[in-house]
């Protein structure tokens, strides 16, 4: 196993860094006019969120097993949850952490 030297590291971490500030605000600099957004760039604001959560969902489920114990009970409670949670509060983040620390504390204290 080789490992990285120091300014193998630095360089490394600083890409990262660049390629992540990049990535946040070229869509600032290219709309930063006040003006209408092409239609295609509405389209994916309101088409991809529910792209990516669908795309989470099936990610979380992939390894779950719904034909032995505990048969994917603590993650569907833990979907219910999140589910209710959402439409009571309408706070994405809170939903997400709701959701999560109810599966935490499911596997921690009972499954």
């Amino acid at each position: 196993m080789t490992s990285m030297t120091l300014a193998q590291q630095i360089v490394t971490i600083a890409l990262c860094a660049l390629a992540t500030i990049l990535s946040r605000a070229i869509p600032f600099l290219v709309f930063k006019n006040k003006e209408e957004h092409p239609a295609f760039i509405q389209y994916l604001g309101k088409a991809l969120p529910s792209a990516i959560f669908g795309m989470l969902i099936v990610y979380c489920f992939k390894d779950v097993s719904f034909i032995e114990a505990p048969y994917a009970v603590p993650e569907l409670i833990s979907v219910i949850f999140t589910v209710i949670f959402h439409l009571s509060f309408r706070k994405m983040l809170l939903s997400i952490a709701g959701g999560t620390a109810c599966y935490m504390l499911l596997l921690h204290f009972i499954f």
